[in-house]
């Protein structure tokens, strides 16, 4: 009998597309970020246009909220509080990505905790208004702490709080693209932006080949995957574009909560380096398996709209 493995190697070599491929869509850092002007009319009409997509699409999004672009603390302003309502009301899924997304292995874990239970208070509301408990936690910059005393104190804090931590398998440089795409709006430079907008999914598609590989060079099969992007501009005009491209590789959308039923999710991370890397690298690196090579980069044309030198 052929292992499942080298069935499945052979599979993507030759182009052909499993039966079955699900993905957990996650967003970070709403209520938005990269908005051309970025007043609340901007806003609002990014995240209409945003949610509409999604709902489009029928992906049942987990989204994170960085709760201090709400406003000062016990004061939110109504109506970036009801950019968050949008969300919710569409029916999906919040969740804790911190006050004020600082860096934990920048700042003490006592600071660090401090502010994920100063980012959860509007938020839990109005999880609780729509029935459901807050219960996804998402480290921003994907940093986890870089020793393992650190890690398992904040995953204790968490876990008392009730989360579950929401890992990333399908990583990447979104947030780049984004800058990039709000920058050349801002400056008047239609054609700029096409051109990020237009090498934007393809890029994402090259990443998510990449990320496929790698499962199946750990686990000897496609898990569930988690892809991470962000609320802004660029995804509410291409998710829609993003969206019907993970179709065409024979993706379903699912909630997080399946994602992460996938038992790939309870391997062992011992990760405590300082990148905010994919989980499958994590487990790779904690001794899962091979990293495997020439993982896409982002184009030099989008680190250079973006005003970032590199990765």
């Amino acid at each position: 009998m052929i292992p499942a493995f080298l069935l499945a190697v052979a599979a993507l070599a030759g182009g052909v597309v499993p039966a079955s491929r699900e993905v957990a869509v996650t967003f970070d850092d709403l209520p938005g970020i990269s908005v051309p002007g970025g007043g609340i009319a901007e806003q609002r009409a990014m995240t209409e246009k945003l949610v509409s997509a999604i709902t489009k699409a029928k992906a049942p999004v987990t989204a994170f909220v960085n709760e201090g672009k709400l406003g000062p603390p016990g004061a939110p302003d109504p109506e970036r509080v009801a950019l968050l309502e949008r969300w919710a009301s569409a029916g999906i899924e919040l969740g804790n990505h911190t006050r004020s997304h600082p860096d934990l292995h920048r700042i003490s874990l006592e600071d660090f905790e401090a502010d994920v239970a100063a980012g959860e208070e509007t938020t839990r509301e109005l999880m609780t208004a729509k029935g459901k408990k807050l219960r996804y936690f998402r480290h921003p910059f994907l940093h986890t702490g870089t020793s393992l005393e650190t890690r398992r104190s904040l995953e204790e804090f968490l876990s008392a709080r009730g989360y579950r931590i929401a890992p990333v398998t399908f990583d990447n440089s979104e947030w780049i693209f984004a800058r990039a795409y709000s920058n050349a709006l801002e400056k008047g430079g239609t054609a700029l932006a096409r051109k990020v907008a237009g090498a934007y999914v393809p890029y994402m598609e090259a990443k998510i080949d990449y990320f496929e590989r790698q499962s199946v060079a750990l686990f000897g099969r496609e898990i569930r995957q988690i892809l991470l992007i962000h609320a802004n501009q660029l995804n509410a005009d291409e998710f829609g574009n993003l969206a019907r491209r993970l179709r065409s590789r024979g993706y379903s959308f699912i909630t997080l909560e399946r994602a992460l039923e996938d038992p790939a999710y309870r391997t062992p991370d011992t990760f405590t380096g300082r990148g905010g890397i994919s989980w499958l690298h994590r487990w790779a690196l904690s001794g899962k398996g091979p990293v495997l090579p020439d993982e896409p980069t982002c184009p030099r044309l989008v680190l250079d709209a973006a005003g970032v030198k590199d990765e």
